[in-house]
């Protein structure tokens, strides 16, 4: 941290330092002003001089408290910029990780506690500053402390240090009962957020509406309320204790340290303001002591947190980015894919989702991929992609086993459709090009044209800077189910990637309008490689190739005429649904033109 503030705000480490040195600076003004001046009456100093007594501390108390006000102000600004560094961090790197981690439980946890050490101002990541100045003033005012108070007896010294630590480690033990249970508490906690969340998430509107979901959600989070309110009146409970054990600790320290200075008074006749002076600092010095034990114990918990945070960010990635080999995608050179032997197992999986499969895409050919739900298409697709490496076998491109690249330079070769698709709360021209920079209005209209929303474009207020979605802007446009999906084509158009991977985009269409959207996707990308997944088989007959895919194994592969003539799964198949759209009163799917 001292490292990242070095390099990014260094004002931070000096205004921690300015911090410590100006609280310890006003502790020591109110420590000597009430038996300075009561000294002055005693030795009968004039009124003049008492007065100026009074006029130059509360001169020094109005400058330390301007100083330390102002440190405290300014010293925010350079904490919460690194703070917000350490969180650009955080979410550049789960942007940027390799796609199996985003899906594994074990790195997401590390994500959320690493969110969660820079979740806010009283987070380790910005809290670890001002222990860090505690734990400098605590040492100063100590040293400075335990030097004033060496003029008396050691042993008040003794009783006054085992009386601090004694209230501090019970107080400790007693205080970290919620440390103990935190994993209790966080429990409690989640299930409200949980609740609360799916309460107030508007696509989940309509169902909490039409089905009367609010008062069984009002009940489960009254439920888990009530649970999470006994879990902190049990703890307060404990911590009562705690404060217990301090007010008899205080009430021995004090005691003793009020009978030593008495008998002093009395014997060697101590004089009122030094009477005051040294009781004063045992109450300070025991404040430092507890400030020191205090330090180091809250030092250490942030630090946890902040290790949760590195150990994120520096987590080992599965495939090569950076140390990998360039890749430059080129538009004009034809590009082949092929699984050699690839057998897939998901983590914590018991069987493979694929299993033996040796597939060639050749450049420039148009591959549908078809299946039952579960055959394994998506997970082939993935492959494809780079988002997964096989189990075993490998995933080549023209010859050339993809884990030598860097992966995100292949990335660059795919222009890729999937089911789910990312529409951002930005314009229209920005969800496009996926970029709010440099964007090409002539290739942009060029895109939208040929993906069929002209028209739209034309209607939209303000064409293509017209926001999409009412999420963030309240000028936003809502799109239709179709006009998303030619969004989709058209952003698909302006990568002007090499390749291009439809992964059941179409799902939610009818069957015409998946089948007439497919046929826009087949006259855009003429001549690239291209990768079709549909369930509905009659959607990919004008496809070079069909690969029929079942339980993970490809079963039968060819044109559309070909499989048909084999009678069988995959003709079973497209007759079962040509039969199903002839009862719904759909164009029976073989009197489309294969």
């Amino acid at each position: 941290m001292a490292g990242l503030a070095w390099q990014e705000q260094k004002s931070v480490l000096a205004l921690c330092l300015l911090q410590a040195l100006f609280f310890v600076g006003l502790n020591l003004v109110n420590l000597f002003i009430a038996p300075s001046i009561l000294g002055a009456v005693e030795d009968r100093v004039p009124l003049e001089g008492v007065l100026g007594t009074i006029a130059f501390f509360v001169l020094a108390l109005l400058v330390l408290n301007i100083l330390k006000t102002w440190v405290a102000t300014n010293t925010l600004f350079g904490r919460i910029a690194v703070r917000l560094k350490i969180l650009a961090e955080i979410n550049k790197k789960f942007a940027r990780t390799s796609y199996p981690n985003t899906e594994d439980p074990a790195v997401l946890k590390k994500r959320d506690k690493a969110g969660e050490a820079v979740g806010g101002n009283s987070q380790a990541t910005e809290a670890v500053w001002d222990t860090l100045a505690e734990l400098l003033q605590s040492t100063a005012g100590f040293v400075i402390y335990l030097l004033l108070l060496s003029a008396l007896d050691p042993v008040l010294i003794v009783i006054t240090a085992v009386t601090t630590l004694a209230g501090y480690f019970a107080g400790k033990r007693i205080n970290g009962w919620g440390w103990r249970h935190r994993e209790e508490e966080a429990q409690y906690i989640h299930k409200l957020n949980y609740v609360g969340v799916k309460a107030d998430d508007r696509a989940l509107a309509k169902d909490v509406r039409i089905f009367g979901m609010r008062g069984w959600l009002e009940e489960i989070h009254q439920k888990y309320d009530r649970l999470y309110q006994d879990f902190i009146g049990r703890r307060e409970r404990v911590y009562l204790w705690a404060d217990v054990v301090d007010v008899l600790m205080t009430l021995l320290r004090n005691g003793a340290a009020y009978a030593y200075l008495l008998g002093i008074t009395l014997t060697q006749g101590l004089t009122a303001a030094e009477f005051l002076l040294y009781f004063t600092a045992v109450g300070g010095f025991t404040a430092w002591v507890t400030g020191i034990l205090s330090g180091f114990t809250t030092l250490y918990k942030q630090s946890l947190d902040i290790s949760t945070v590195r150990e994120f960010l520096e987590l080992q990635e599965p495939f090569r980015f950076e140390d990998g080999e360039a890749l430059e995608p080129e538009a004009d050179k034809p590009y082949e894919i092929e699984l050699k032997d690839v057998r897939f197992r998901y983590p914590g999986a018991e069987a493979d989702t694929l299993k033996g499969i040796n597939l060639k895409i050749r450049a420039g050919e148009k591959l549908a991929v078809v299946g039952l739900n579960g055959a394994g298409k998506t997970t082939l697709i993935k492959l494809i992609c780079g988002f997964y490496d096989p189990t075993e076998g490998e995933v080549l491109m023209n010859g050339e086993n993809i884990k030598r690249w860097n992966r995100r330079d292949y990335y660059r070769h795919f222009s890729a459709v999937f089911q789910s698709f990312s529409i951002l709360a930005g314009t229209l021209a920005e969800n496009i090009a996926q970029t709010d920079e440099g964007i090409d209005p002539h290739r942009l209209d060029g895109c939208v044209r040929k993906a069929g929303l002209a028209e739209k474009l034309q209607a939209l207020p303000r064409g293509a800077e017209t926001h999409i979605g009412k999420e963030v802007y309240e000028d936003g446009v809502e799109l239709s189910g179709g006009e998303k999906q030619r969004l989709m084509l058209a952003r698909a158009l302006y990568k002007d990637a090499p390749v291009i991977v439809l992964d059941e985009p179409t799902a939610a269409l009818d069957p015409l309008a998946e089948s007439e959207l497919y046929q826009k996707y087949n006259e855009l990308t003429e001549g690239r490689t291209s990768v079709y997944i549909s369930h509905r088989l009659a959607s990919t007959q004008f496809c070079d190739r069909i690969v029929y895919l079942e339980d993970g194994k490809i079963m039968e592969e060819g044109t559309h005429r070909e499989l048909l003539g084999r009678n069988g799964a995959y003709a079973r198949l497209f007759e079962l649904q040509s039969r199903y759209y002839r009862k719904g009163g759909v164009p029976d799917a073989e009197t489309v033109s294969p």
